[in-house]
């Protein structure tokens, strides 16, 4: 019985342009797959028109700043904790104009936690998976002055 001769293999022009396009496909796939996530966890943006919103901002925080307030998150048994202080240490109770936590790079989870007045801080029950939250808080004086400002809470598992 005769041995079938084995061909060795060379490599021909057809293989490396099939190699090429297998590569430059993934590369061309992941690119497309990461774009469309990126399009579609986009929370939106911050302003309608920012040229606007820079025509007035200085003012705006000077004003702000004018209040003297140190605001701070935390999360207890369940609850967002929002503490707003004076410049001496007292507790204030703006009106919250709008307050959405949600995660910093996608939209998906955000809510619009609703605050009540603890006689020393705001209250509002929340749940909360771990990993990095933000608090994008707009909150009124007596004045009118508008306090904006975004808090970070790092939820641990």
């Amino acid at each position: 019985m005769a041995q079938a001769a084995k061909q060795e293999f060379r490599l021909k022009g057809w293989h490396v342009f099939a190699g090429f396009v297998a590569a430059f496909g993934v590369i061309i796939t992941v690119n497309l797959v990461m774009a469309y996530n990126a399009i579609h966890t986009f929370p939106g943006l911050e302003t309608k028109n920012s040229y606007v919103a820079s025509q007035k901002f200085n003012e705006a925080q000077k004003a702000q700043l004018a209040l003297g307030w140190d605001a701070q998150i935390r999360l207890e048994r369940g609850n967002l904790i929002l503490s707003i202080r004076d410049e001496n240490g007292r507790p204030v109770n703006p009106v919250i104009e709008e307050a959405i936590l949600g995660r910093a790079t996608e939209a998906r989870d955000d809510t619009t936690p609703v605050f009540a007045w603890t006689g020393t801080d705001l209250s509002a029950p929340v749940t909360l998976g771990r990993g990095n939250w933000n608090l994008r808080l707009k909150a009124r004086s007596e004045d009118g002055t508008l306090f904006q400002q975004r808090l970070v809470l790092h939820v641990k598992g």
